[in-house]
């Protein structure tokens, strides 16, 4: 524990040197801003900064994103208390009684709760990063490449299951993806994959292209397909922003129990934070010594679900450092951050970049102080911000997606993937598919086809070596239990609504 503590400090002396600091606020104010516009996901904004920092320094880039993420996260708190429309799915449960208290005057406490609640249960979880990935990068070292090759499938198809209503529809996503990381060179036999003859094709599918034409493109479409004319009305934030000691006495049992909730779960490989919020929503109902007002603004009910949402956000970091395991949309586009610069997440992380790795998990403390600091006293600045003409707004995205992917990859080749990335982008939110399967795909499926293959060479071709192992058939049977479980319970509610 020492040891991990002193490297928090030398990482806090890495996150606190100025140029880092810079790009920790700028992540933390667009993060904000993304999250309070609408249509616009921390995910997407950080497929459009890739092209763009691709020449940055990695550790300020990186550092960015994850203030990105976590600013995000905060944002679209803001719309949905004021506006009633979460920005991101986990902002659902925050949206049923933070939109009663703005309508009720009490705006200010509900924002406050959360920013509070955000920030009390972000260091608690960076905490717990810190204490856990030592522990988890000396289990990953030992690990055999059959063990990551379960891990990594138990990590497709739990991402492909979790997003979206339709467990089909994900794997179909991730299909897709999984394919597209087969086209260019096979690194074993240097043999041409899918390529087609196209010589920019050789060089694979990059996940920067797929990422902008998907999120951004794709997203920006739908939203302004979607666009009528007619904006949100606006809760104003009545009186004060700060809390009473009643409201503190109430928000502050709710924050450590959503932290307890958010962190763990975010920390599985098929974590995210959609399922801590809502649990969290559930259980602050359950424990209210007054659940009369659940329904009609209790405070509780804002400060338990935020609290689990930033923890969640960090606990997704834990799988994403140690493992190379992205779990949520926007873990997937820091992966490819990563990727590129060169850098592998995983347990050789740790030792290959201390420096970056430590200055990462320092700068997580750094970033929710910001958000503190700075969130709750522009309050009014966000709101204004809502009244931007979404056609500008747009139209802005998808300019900047194009430039961005060309100033990375000035080929005519790209540009056309990009197009048509979007347009897939764009009809798999029509038809409700989930993009973010499609991404993992392509960033886990080569490295699951290179830990297969090592397998299958260290067992002399032998196809039961992944089941001789008890941890690589544990991961496997997870796995299957992960694909079965959804059609179960469908199937069982099925049942029980033809019984009733």
């Amino acid at each position: 524990m020492g040891e991990t503590f002193a490297a928090l400090l030398q990482g806090l002396s890495v996150a606190a040197q100025p140029g880092n600091l810079l790009f920790a606020g700028i992540g933390v104010i667009l993060g904000t801003l993304v999250g309070i516009l609408p249509g616009i996901s921390p995910s997407l904004t950080v497929a459009l900064l890739l092209p763009v920092t691709f020449k940055m320094d990695p550790t300020g880039s990186i550092i960015m994103f994850a203030g990105i993420y976590f600013g995000g996260m905060y944002g679209s708190s803001t719309t949905a208390i004021l506006l009633n429309t979460p920005g991101e799915a986990a902002s659902i449960a925050t949206a049923i009684e933070g939109h009663k208290m703005a309508r009720a005057g009490r705006g200010g406490p509900a924002l406050a709760t959360a920013a509070i609640g955000s920030f009390v249960a972000g260091t608690l979880a960076t905490v717990g990063l810190a204490l856990l990935a030592p522990v988890l990068v000396d289990v990953a070292v030992k690990a055999g490449p059959w063990d990551y090759f379960a891990l990594m499938m138990l990590a497709l198809v739990t991402v492909s299951a979790t997003f979206g209503d339709s467990v089909l529809r994900g794997l179909t996503s991730l299909a897709l993806g999984l394919t597209l990381g087969l086209v260019g060179i096979d690194k074993l036999t240097g043999q041409s994959r899918l390529a087609y003859g196209v010589p920019t094709l050789l060089d694979g599918i990059s996940i920067t292209t797929l990422a902008v034409g998907l999120f951004a493109m794709g997203e920006t479409l739908y939203v302004a397909s979607r666009f009528r004319g007619v904006h949100e009305r606006i809760e104003a934030v009545r009186g004060s922003l700060w809390m009473t000691l009643d409201d503190w006495r109430r928000s502050w049992k709710a924050w450590l129990r959503g932290f307890g909730l958010g962190f763990p779960i975010g920390a599985l490989p098929a974590g995210g934070a959609e399922v801590p919020t809502l649990l969290s929503y559930t259980m602050e109902r359950r424990l209210a010594r007054r659940p009369e007002e659940f329904g009609r603004g209790a405070i509780e009910g804002v400060a338990g679900p935020e609290a689990a949402n930033n923890a969640a956000a960090t606990g997704t970091m834990v799988p994403l450092l140690t493992l190379g395991l992205p779990t949520s949309a926007t873990a997937a586009m820091m992966l490819a951050g990563f990727q590129q610069y060169g850098i592998v997440p995983g347990p050789l992380l740790f030792m290959t970049n201390t420096e970056l790795v430590w200055g990462l998990i320092a700068s997580f403390l750094i970033g929710n102080l910001m958000l503190l600091v700075l969130n709750l006293p522009l309050v009014g600045v966000w709101v204004q911000l809502l009244k931007v003409p979404q056609p500008f707004l747009y139209a802005g995205i998808l300019v900047f997606a194009a430039m961005g992917t060309v100033a990375a990859n000035p080929s005519s080749t790209e540009l056309i993937l990009l197009v048509v990335f979007g347009v897939v982008g764009y009809l798999m939110r029509c038809w409700d598919y989930p993009v973010a399967p499609m991404i993992v795909g392509l960033i886990l499926g080569p490295m699951a086809e290179s830990q297969f293959r090592r397998a299958l060479q260290v067992s002399l071709g032998d196809g039961w070596v992944f089941f001789k192992h008890p941890s690589s058939a544990m991961l496997l049977a997870l796995a299957v239990l992960a694909l079965l479980a959804p059609l179960m319970f469908r199937g069982l509610k099925r049942f029980k609504g033809e019984d009733a």
